[in-house]
């Protein structure tokens, strides 16, 4: 004010930015073991046979499966995600039985287990 004259300019626009950060983090799914479980009902040939088709391992990695679960009662197929691991355990599941032993009754047992734990 001047003079007792009134100023008429317009006021100073303000202007406040605020800076946002993206606070999102992406997860990892939780892994899982699929775990071939031991029985005397099935022959190398056939859990060789079965890593192949199922997994599509090679033929030392599907013995090396072969060996672990018949020296360790358990061998681990592959580690996943949860989705493809049941997958994985429906198809073992689904596999059928040895035709080698005719007293093999069905498909050999598998189970999942967390595999984060293992972190």
């Amino acid at each position: 004010m001047r003079n007792g004259t009134i100023s008429t300019m317009p006021a100073a626009e303000t202007h406040v930015q605020t800076e946002t950060r993206d606070t999102t983090q992406t997860k990892r799914p939780k892994r899982w073991h699929v775990v071939l479980l031991d029985d005397d009902d099935h022959t190398y040939e056939y859990v060789i046979r079965m890593m192949q088709r199922v997994f599509g391992h090679d033929l030392s990695n599907a013995f090396t499966v072969a060996r672990t679960v018949d020296k360790h009662g358990r061998a681990i197929c592959m580690t996943t995600h949860r989705e493809l691991a049941e997958l994985k355990l429906e198809q073992i599941t689904g596999f059928g039985p040895d035709q080698a032993i005719a007293a093999c009754k069905g498909p050999m047992s598998a189970i999942l287990q967390p595999a984060d734990d293992d972190d």
